[in-house]
């Protein structure tokens, strides 16, 4: 139980830190209903996320299953995978600052932070492109989670 508390502080403390860094729009949920958002988030998608994800967001090969080095392949990010499963806050809290830093305890993950690389709008973006490609049902789902 240790463990999970523990990673438990480490994301509260991640999706704080999140909120401090985001800009405002962050609070009104990932923009997968702005045309413009999502149009500028599927280039920055291939350009920075479709190596491991896959270009139609397919995630690796048996994503459920540890790889040989003990790491987990990429999950797809389409309506298969369990990226909707998680809040915006995590979402945003995963790809600004990497899995490790957020799940926190010594996990380790080949999923990197990107925000060294990517603006805090290049994120949402990024990421409303990802919840655009979502089923009508699995975008309810999201949204009923996130509380919206």
């Amino acid at each position: 139980m240790r463990f999970v508390w523990g990673g438990a502080v480490a994301v509260v403390a991640a999706v704080a830190g999140v909120w401090v860094f985001m800009s405002g729009a962050a609070a009104n949920g990932l923009p997968y209903q702005d045309a413009a958002s999502v149009a500028r988030g599927e280039p920055i998608y291939a350009e920075n996320c479709a190596s491991c994800h896959g270009a139609a967001l397919e995630g690796e090969d048996n994503w459920r299953q540890r790889k040989p080095d003990g790491m987990m392949p990429a999950p797809p990010h389409d309506a298969s995978g369990h990226t909707w499963h998680h809040s915006d806050d995590i979402l945003i809290a995963i790809t600004k600052y990497g899995t490790e830093q957020v799940v926190g305890q010594g996990y380790k993950s080949d999923m990197p932070g990107f925000g060294d690389v990517l603006s805090d709008q290049d994120i949402l973006d990024v990421l409303g492109y990802i919840k655009s490609t979502w089923p009508e049902r699995v975008i309810d789902m999201h949204n009923k989670a996130n509380g919206a």
